[in-house]
């Protein structure tokens, strides 16, 4: 079987006409951002924003016509979402009425979300926002979790799901489901050796698609992995959504604290509360004499959410439990529900719900960057 060329993904694309212009999409220059990685394709179609509910069936046709080409196992196709249009499309002015109405919101049944954020990687980020969002779930909460990383997701495999979520009949997709939480990820949609080589507004395309076509339901707190930084990813979850706030994940270490520092700047110039700071790998309890090594210091997180007015939300060991049972697709507070590392994930869990009962109703802000 022949590979997939640039130019047969072209041509099929070709047949798609932009409703605007009456023309075809590459013809118009709204393909942006062509990625083929063995037989999965990428690529990105740009739109004015007014657009992007309206255009919602021309990417779906668009992804079919690219998914019937023979050697093709699938197609990811996110619209960008720019703020000038493609200089050669008419403005016809039908446009004008046709827009009027608000934009439906994202995820209008979840009660708060809640980013489980952190200024460097390499911190235990993910780890911590897995456990915290099955510990949620332990506590009688409905949690589902949004893999927000979309360069580097890792819910699938510390969830230990590897499954392609399947279409519902409203058009959405179901999300995924293990240890009582709902689960969605681009790692559902690509081979897990896959690298996602895209831009920034391809990126945002793509997080608003995980929230706007998943089929949620009805949740009392949605968790957020975001991806490490402060990028793309974290402006376009605070420009379109009412974040509840923002948990920082650190280790104990200057380094570390300075970026999470400039995480909570952050999220403090786009309007969103920092419900506080958890420190990661806090300390090591060697399994054979029972020494304490503090490895990467110890504290350092609690001084700073204190210098800082924030509040310190746990402390989380450095433990190979942690990590061994992560790695397994069985977050320890699923499989050691009655261990100690368990209860410290629900010691934060229930420090986050007291914190998040008062921010559920909160407008998604306005971003300003003065």
């Amino acid at each position: 079987m022949s590979a997939v060329s640039e130019d047969d993904i072209r041509a099929a694309l070709r047949t798609i006409i932009d409703p605007v212009s009456g023309e075809d999409i590459v013809g118009q220059g709204m393909v942006s951002g062509l990625v083929i990685k063995d037989r999965n394709i990428g690529f990105a179609i740009e739109i004015d924003p007014a657009d992007a509910e309206r255009m919602e069936p021309l990417r779906k046709a668009a992804e079919r016509a690219v998914m019937a080409l023979e050697g093709v196992s699938s197609v990811s196709a996110v619209l960008t979402a720019h703020n000038d249009a493609p200089a050669s499309r008419p403005e016809p002015q039908a446009r004008a009425n046709a827009n009027t109405a608000p934009a439906t919101p994202l995820l209008p049944d979840v009660g708060a979300i809640v980013a489980v954020a952190s200024g460097k990687g390499g911190v235990g980020k993910s780890t911590t926002a897995v456990n915290l969002a099955v510990a949620l779930a332990a506590l009688g909460q409905r949690v589902g979790i949004l893999d927000a990383d979309v360069y580097g997701p890792s819910l699938p495999r510390m969830f230990g799901v590897d499954e392609k979520p399947k279409p519902l009949a409203n058009k959405k997709i179901a999300p995924l489901e293990a240890h009582g939480v709902k689960i969605m990820s681009m790692g559902f949609m690509v081979p897990e050796d896959t690298a996602m080589v895209w831009r920034g507004p391809m990126v945002m395309g793509a997080l608003e698609q995980m929230m706007r076509e998943v089929e949620w339901g009805e949740l009392d707190v949605l968790v957020v992995d975001m991806p490490p930084g402060t990028g793309d990813a974290q402006l376009t979850m605070a420009q379109r959504v009412p974040l509840a706030g923002a948990v920082i994940v650190s280790t104990p270490q200057d380094i570390a604290l300075i970026d999470a520092r400039k995480g909570m700047s952050m999220f403090a110039k786009v309007n969103v509360p920092v419900l506080g700071i958890i420190e990661n790998m806090s300390t090591f309890i060697c399994p054979n004499c029972g020494e304490r090594t503090d490895i990467f210091g110890h504290g350092g997180a609690r001084a700073e959410a204190e210098r800082l007015g924030s509040d310190f939300l746990g402390e989380i060991p450095l433990d190979v439990a942690i990590r061994v049972t992560s790695d397994a697709g069985q977050p320890i507070t699923a499989s050691e529900p009655d261990g100690p590392h368990a209860a410290a994930y629900r010691d934060v869990a229930m420090a986050v719900l007291g914190k998040i009962s008062a921010a559920t109703t909160r407008p998604a802000p306005a971003i300003s960057m003065e």
